[in-house]
């Protein structure tokens, strides 16, 4: 999975993308961290344990660098800045039963619009699978040559094996 770089001074607006989703009665903020336990659960069950490590670590940053969708008091989506990497956005997610009304889109550029406003001038999305979708969202570029990027080497659960016989 290839990296992809976005220009964070020519973005598009963020204003009607949340407005859309909260017509939709769809909430996108900040994270808080009292919630953090919450959310990192939510991420681990429908998405990966990395990716609530990630979570983990944007919760620890001052201000901290998730946003969240909620939608009747519940988590259905999320989006992270500067967890593995500074400069890098990712991971973000949105539950399955709400993809398809743009809150995906509005993680994105909440997200990138609060790199923006701290002094990035461009955002890394590492490792992106829906490449149409960020070029697409934001104006993402492909990096060329950039495939394992950051992520080369990753620690993995081992396979399970069958028991060492005594």
């Amino acid at each position: 999975m290839t990296d992809m770089l976005v220009k964070l001074y020519a973005l598009p607006p963020l204003e009607a993308d949340i407005a859309a989703l909260a017509a939709q009665g769809i909430i996108v903020r900040r994270g808080l961290p009292p919630e953090k336990h919450l959310v990192l659960e939510w991420v681990a069950a429908h998405f990966s344990d990395y990716w609530a490590s990630e979570c983990d670590a944007a919760f620890n940053r001052q201000p901290p660098s998730i946003w969240l969708a909620v939608h009747e008091g519940a988590l259905v989506g999320f989006g992270c800045y500067d967890t593995t990497a500074l400069g890098f956005f990712g991971p973000t997610g949105v539950a399955e039963s709400m993809r398809g009304r743009g809150t995906g889109k509005a993680l994105l550029l909440a997200c990138l619009h609060a790199m923006r406003d701290v002094g990035y001038g461009y955002a890394v999305i590492g490792g992106v699978g829906p490449a149409d979708f960020y070029q697409r969202a934001a104006g993402a570029q492909v990096i060329e040559d950039s495939t394992p990027g950051i992520y080369a080497g990753l620690l993995r659960r081992p396979p399970a094996s069958a028991p060492e016989s005594a």
